[in-house]
This record gives structure tokens, C-alpha cells and sequence, in this order.
């Protein structure tokens, strides 16, 4: 009893030559003719659409890398971007707000005037 496994069987190939048997290709099936794929573009999933057109169109493995890397890129920054004028206009509100509310209380009567009509102009620019 030997542990050891069997050793492949060696086998004269057409042309003289030696092989193992565990080295030959697999048999290939006989051709029936031309495989037809009815898959549209419009089934591929959202993420994968401008790949399969990169790799139909024959870009090459190089776009389509380009995409798959810049494209979550380009929405990151367009949302932080996004983000950032959000909050400045956010603070340019608040601080709007309260240079009114200081003008109207610290002001008086002149300080209401003004707040009006800074108000007023304000409307009429729109």
C-alpha cells in the first residue's frame, strides 16, 4: 500500500511526440452553428452600461478603467462642491439676518428706517 498517487499515463501524440494524458486539451463539441444572444444594452445594470459600451465599441480595457475609477470620483467632488456652496449660503442667510436684527435694535427709529429701506431696495432689484 503506497500512499504515493498513480502516475499519469504517457501517450504517443500523432506526430511523434510524448505527452501526459492529464496534459491534453478537452474535446471540443462539435460546431452547430452561430450562438445568438438576445441581451439589449438597455438590460445591462446601471453601473456597468458605459463599461459594456467601452468594450463593444472596441476602446479598450483603458476607458473603461478610466471610468470605472473617475466616475465615483467626479460624484464625490461634485458633492462636496455642492456641499460647501450649501453651507456658505447657509452663512451668508445667517449672517444677512443678523446684521438686520442688530440694525433694528441697536439703531432706533433710524436704524428701523434704514432696515426698511434697505428692504425696499432689495425688492426692487428683483
Amino acid at each position: 500500500m503506497s500512499n504515493l498517487p498513480e502516475p499519469a499515463p504517457v501517450i504517443r501524440l500523432p506526430d511523434g511526440t510524448f505527452t501526459y494524458a492529464d496534459h491534453l486539451p478537452a474535446p471540443q463539441a462539435p460546431f452547430s452553428g452561430p450562438q445568438v444572444v438576445h441581451q439589449h444594452i438597455h438590460q445591462a445594470p446601471p453601473d456597468r452600461t458605459v463599461q459594456r459600451i467601452a468594450l463593444g465599441s472596441g476602446i479598450g480595457a483603458g476607458t473603461v478603467a478610466a471610468g470605472v475609477y473617475f466616475g465615483p470620483l467626479l460624484v464625490g467632488a461634485l458633492t462636496a462642491i455642492a456641499a460647501n456652496l450649501a453651507l456658505l449660503a447657509f452663512l451668508a442667510a445667517v449672517m444677512a439676518w443678523g446684521v438686520v436684527t442688530v440694525v433694528k435694535s441697536v439703531g432706533g427709529p433710524d436704524g428701523k428706517a434704514a432696515a426698511k429701506t434697505l428692504a425696499k431696495t432689495r425688492k426692487r432689484r428683483r
